[in-house]
């Protein structure tokens, strides 16, 4: 079975997490697992995503504007 460490820590500013234990050898690999007790962050409603994304339009106007110009464009 493989030896496991448990630690509890503080995330510091910049998503920094230190940790340090006299168990834990020089050199050695060691797989790190992360669990946050709190949500990282809270939840962005659908509707503030709306026309944030590449070809995205915020608005029904924006994207009649975009569309009547690229039809410009055909006839030139």
């Amino acid at each position: 079975m493989q030896n496991v460490l448990k630690q509890k820590v503080t995330v510091q500013p910049g998503g920094i997490v230190h940790i340090e234990s006299p168990e834990l050898v020089p050199g050695s690999i060691a797989d790190v697992i992360i669990i946050p007790e709190t949500p990282a962050a809270l939840a962005t409603a659908l509707a503030n995503l709306i026309g944030t994304a590449a070809g995205g339009f915020a608005t029904p106007h924006e994207a009649d504007a975009f569309i009547r110009q690229e039809r410009n464009t055909w006839h030139t």
